[in-house]
């Protein structure tokens, strides 16, 4: 597979003296998929089902990836494995996180993606920062071991190639300020054929704590061919923007940003997509917030059926209503809502004219916690090269980056 790079770049349109640099986006290019909005939905367990997945692609373009699956559930068959592969009519690309720590397991897994799902790319994640994953050398901990990362990600191209899908991968700055791998990930990437490379810009340590160090992404797009996507406090169109001019990365991965703000994508496409609005983003009133409220509930019931469907959307509200003055007693039954009548009763309750709380712009939004110390294998950062296997362990329950 040829990869093309198509780099956003920051140019001076031609003119008199005071002339200003105007920020051009250009689409993503992952292998032989153009992405037209360089705009790429993180997957987050238990939110980025097909339901949300549908609404965010119904806001704006982008490419949307489903929620995270571990490869071994896929070759075995697993039952939720197969069920997160359910894709909304809306979804141009069938795109899917897979998470491994086996190369032959993950090659298998892509194949089974690739022949029976028709995925059209595969994305790698390895920034998982959960203890008990790395604690087992997977996640964040594994491009640690830089030979079994490259065997990983050469079985997967491997895979992929027949079919003609890209395969990217995710990761993170390193383990912490001492044990940093994000330049030698870049590298390994790119000469195992994968189509790009995602940065996260902090470290397993800080795990959502503190602030992305976007210059990092800078370094890694200088570093490599491949495209580069940044990652890490994308809480508005404009940060967005701002990521790309500063660091030249090719496009940005929006996670925690769009918790309870699927319109945000919409901002994005204005804001990157083919011709860009500078007028800025039109804020919504709670109106219009409780009105994409029913219809992510109703999305969800649709997959799921009415009542599982509302239960799943619960942990929704409190994202969807930070900010508005929505009341406790009304906050308090909006999560335990079981039923479509329920939820309108509740919604009608609150005021359609309430105006977005600005206040909220550019805030963190989901988990933050605080820096650890990384859980990690017995020895494992006394070598770069892995002895023996990483615990099959290590694919339980993982998710994220």
């Amino acid at each position: 597979m040829t990869t093309t790079t198509t780099a956003t770049t920051i140019v001076t349109e031609p003119g008199t003296q005071g002339s200003s640099d105007v920020f051009l986006p250009r689409p993503l290019r992952l292998g032989d998929l153009e992405v037209e909005v360089p705009v790429v939905l993180a997957p987050m367990a238990g939110v980025t089902n097909v339901a949300f997945r549908r609404l965010c692609a119904e806001q704006g373009a982008g490419l949307y990836v489903c929620e995270m699956i571990t490869s071994r559930g896929l070759v075995e068959g697993d039952a939720t494995s197969l069920s997160m592969l359910t894709f909304a009519d809306n979804e141009s690309v069938r795109s899917v996180q897979l998470y491994g720590v086996d190369p032959d397991v993950m090659g298998r897994a892509v194949e089974v993606l690739c022949a029976d799902h028709g995925v059209e790319h595969v994305d790698l994640n390895f920034g998982c920062p959960v203890p008990k994953i790395t604690r087992k050398g997977g996640g964040a901990a594994l491009p640690w071991k830089a030979n079994l990362l490259g065997r990983i990600l050469e079985s997967t191209v491997a895979a992929a190639q027949p079919y003609g899908v890209p395969v990217t991968m995710k990761t993170r700055l390193g383990i912490d300020e001492d044990h940093l791998t994000y330049l030698d990930a870049g590298h390994i990437a790119e000469d195992a054929g994968c189509a790009a490379i995602a940065l996260h810009a902090r470290t397993a340590a800080q795990h959502y704590s503190g602030h992305a160090r976007w210059e990092t992404i800078g370094e890694l797009k200088a570093a490599v061919s491949i495209p580069v996507l940044g990652n890490g406090d994308v809480w508005e169109a404009g940060d967005a923007v701002r990521m790309m001019q500063s660091t030249g990365c090719d496009g940005v991965v929006v996670g925690r940003g769009c918790l309870g703000r699927p319109w945000l994508f919409r901002d994005l496409a204005a804001a990157l997509g083919p011709s860009p609005d500078a007028s800025g983003p039109v804020l919504p009133t709670l109106g219009e917030v409780t009105s994409v409220m029913r219809r992510h509930a109703e999305l969800l019931g649709d997959w799921l059926g009415e009542e599982r469907g509302c239960v799943e959307f619960r942990k929704h509200v409190a994202w969807y209503l930070k900010g508005f003055p929505a009341g406790s007693r009304v906050r308090s039954e909006l999560g335990g809502v079981s039923s479509y009548a329920a939820l309108d009763a509740l919604l009608a309750d609150l005021d359609p004219d309430g105006p977005y709380p600005v206040a909220e712009l550019g805030t963190p939004r989901g988990r933050q916690g605080s820096p650890r110390t990384v859980a990690l294998p017995d020895g494992w950062l006394s070598s770069r090269d892995l002895v023996g296997t990483v615990d099959a362990g290590a694919e339980d329950a993982s998710s994220g980056g």
